[in-house]
């Protein structure tokens, strides 16, 4: 019994950081993969430097974005922070 109270807030610290740190991580996780997995052509994403572009050519492990009319260049998925979503 002795063991189980000293044990108690080390577990109770543990299951705290489960459901404050751990399980939202994943659910982010799960939202970006979905997210990724959704994108087609057309879709507006921004890259993790910041820039807005169009999906112009889905491939396996890239991307090849419109920049501007004349620009495409091609970047992995992981580069794409998420949709964007425009406030009209």
């Amino acid at each position: 019994m002795e063991i189980l109270s000293q044990l108690l807030p080390f577990i109770f610290l543990i299951a705290i950081m489960y459901f404050v740190i751990i399980r939202p991580q994943q659910n982010e996780v799960k939202a970006k993969k979905a997210m990724l997995e959704a994108l087609k052509k057309g879709d507006k994403v921004i890259t993790n430097g910041g820039f807005i572009v169009v999906i112009h050519k889905l491939e396996e492990n890239f991307l090849s974005v419109k920049m501007n009319d004349d620009t495409i260049v091609k970047i992995t998925r992981d580069a794409i922070s998420k949709k964007y979503e425009s406030e009209a």
